[in-house]
């Protein structure tokens, strides 16, 4: 059964977790199994208080839902050993209708890949000179074994040797002749019932006996062979096809493509897709972090349908959601912020109202349908309405929220101004971070007109610790800005208790010059009774860009 992803936004905030693990549990409860909670980002210490005081795991990270290699490629790998035959590699190939089969050793690494068209050239090779077709390298064990027959006296029979073949088809002095011209310690002598060919092969002492049709040897002729060391196999088919069946006897090391074009499971389809299909193989195989095999990807593979599905909650862009939303399905909304440009392969369930938390929107979900919450959801969602509200002070507060905050109270059993307070003081972002990290931690992108921008917003208690790492934080802004071509990027420092807050900007001096607040310093605004990023802060700097893209246009 494949997951369904409950997801917020990059860089999550607590409204973004708790709503996550909430919804995902709603979902459970009303028919989908296969919800689980997720985030695309790390948590902060005000969501791991969160967390643990409800006794709740953080949701599963996932950096990248775009599909990947391990999505479509074959688990079930069919192999062989190094050690094996040829002739066991074929029969595997033949049974399952393979082209091509990976050669695995015994820590699961692959030695190479076999194929078809390079084993028929083997066991059938153009004749450029006399001996080409007649040798076999091989053991004599692994010889009797690809026959099918038994290796009734052998002499050092597991060392692997090359051998000569020869059949004994003709008369005993034109045989003789013959069989002078090869050295007799690597001559592999195939013979049926011919007693006098058998005897002139031992006496010669050849490395090798092979007697077909199945005939027993006579016990004479093994004590003879015996006295010269000279190994004997019965076969139980005729001259013919013994013959052609020894050069398959071979270990498929000797065979194989050690050249080969391997991927790692987690890439993503995407990027290996282009190589795959210029590449001249067929077959790839799939190693895990530590070299292992763990599937193979033919190039028919990159036709599979992958059916990962999303729901987003506390978010509606593709710039804030997680990395490759716009390569699966997203199947639901859940959200509270200004709805952007998304667009969807089919209908969708779309929930977006203006309230203060996606906390709760999910509340209200099992309210309505009057599903059970458990204790620590309740909380978790009381959380997230908290901290998105600043404990209903916020501007983007609405009766709503009162309301279920109310209801959540009673269910978690948590009074929800006494933990507001242990909340905001549990984690001070501009005292336990550095600077590049705390712009980062709850920062969004957004787009306007094509004109890419971002927002940050830090809460604290107080600016006193603002006011002593300013500099590094206008600093790490500008860095951030820069790294990613933002037209601009705001950082929003809000004092929860007064209700106040700082403005850093950095970027477009012409958009700069359109912020008509108070400037303390450079880069510095102060925004008296401004709170909310999503409610106060974002239409004054999108109506900002409009002044500046209309000064531009009239200049």
């Amino acid at each position: 059964m494949s997951e369904i992803l409950v997801i917020g936004h990059r860089n999550p905030d607590t409204d973004a977790i708790c709503s996550a693990i909430g919804y995902a549990e709603f979902k459970r409860r009303t028919g989908m199994p296969e919800a689980v909670a997720a985030r695309c980002g790390d948590t902060n210490d005000r969501i791991d208080f969160v967390l643990k005081t409800f006794g709740v795991l953080a949701p599963k990270f996932i950096a990248d839902v775009s599909p990947k290699v391990s999505d479509v490629m074959q688990r079930k790998i069919l192999s062989v050993r190094p050690d094996a035959t040829a002739a066991e590699a074929l029969r595997l190939m033949d049974e399952k209708n393979l082209r091509i089969l990976p050669v695995m050793d015994e820590e699961q690494k692959c030695r190479g890949l076999l194929s078809l068209f390079k084993l028929s050239k083997f066991l059938f090779p153009a004749v450029t000179r006399e001996h080409n077709s007649r040798e076999v390298l091989s053991s004599l064990t692994n010889l009797a074994h690809t026959l099918d027959g038994q290796l009734v006296l052998g002499f050092e029979a597991e060392r692997e040797e090359e051998l000569i073949l020869m059949i004994g088809a003709m008369g005993l002095e034109s045989f003789a002749a013959r069989l002078e011209q090869f050295p007799p310690e690597k001559s592999c002598v195939i013979v049926g019932d011919r007693w006098d060919i058998q005897n002139v092969a031992i006496r010669e002492g050849v490395r090798v006996l092979i007697v077909t049709g199945g005939i027993t040897v006579e016990p004479k002729t093994l004590d003879a062979a015996r006295k010269k060391n000279v190994s004997v196999i019965t076969s139980p088919h005729d001259t013919a096809t013994t013959a052609s069946l020894c050069r398959a006897a071979v270990g498929v090391r000797h065979v194989l493509n050690e050249e080969f074009l391997c991927f790692r499971e987690n890439a993503p389809l995407a990027a290996v897709r282009d190589e795959a299909t210029a590449s001249g193989y067929l077959a790839f195989p799939v190693l895990n972090s530590e070299g292992q095999m763990v599937g193979i990807l033919s190039k028919t593979d990159f036709l599979k349908t992958v059916t990962h599905k999303l729901i987003l909650v506390d978010h509606n862009e593709l710039s804030q959601a997680v990395q490759g939303a716009d390569e699966v399905e997203i199947i639901e909304i859940i959200d509270h912020h200004r709805i952007g440009a998304l667009a969807t392969q089919q209908p969708i369930l779309f929930r977006n109202e203006p309230v203060g938390s996606t906390s709760t929107i999910v509340a209200d979900c099992f309210f309505r349908q009057g599903v059970e919450m458990p204790r620590e959801i309740a909380g978790l969602l009381l959380a997230g309405v908290v901290s998105d509200t600043l404990n209903l002070t916020s501007p983007t507060t609405t009766t709503r929220d009162v309301e279920i905050l109310k209801k959540l109270e009673e269910l978690a059993q948590v009074n929800a101004r006494e933990f507001t307070e242990k909340l905001f003081a549990s984690g001070s972002l501009l005292t336990l971070k550095p600077a590049p990290q705390a712009i980062t931690t709850d920062c969004k992108e957004y787009a306007e007109h094509h004109i890419k921008f971002s927002v940050a917003q830090i809460e604290e208690i107080g600016f006193e610790q603002f006011w002593k790492r300013k500099d590094e934080l206008l600093a790490a802004l500008e860095v951030y800005r820069d790294k990613r071509a933002y037209h601009f990027s705001v950082l929003l420092v809000t004092d929860v208790t007064t209700q106040s807050s700082l403005l850093l900007v950095v970027g477009d001096e012409k958009f700069i010059k359109r912020i008509d607040y108070p400037r303390l310093e450079l880069g510095i605004y102060e925004l008296r009774d401004v709170v909310s990023r999503k409610k106060q802060l974002l239409p004054y700097l999108t109506h900002c860009l409009r002044e500046t893209e209309k000064g531009v246009k009239s200049s």
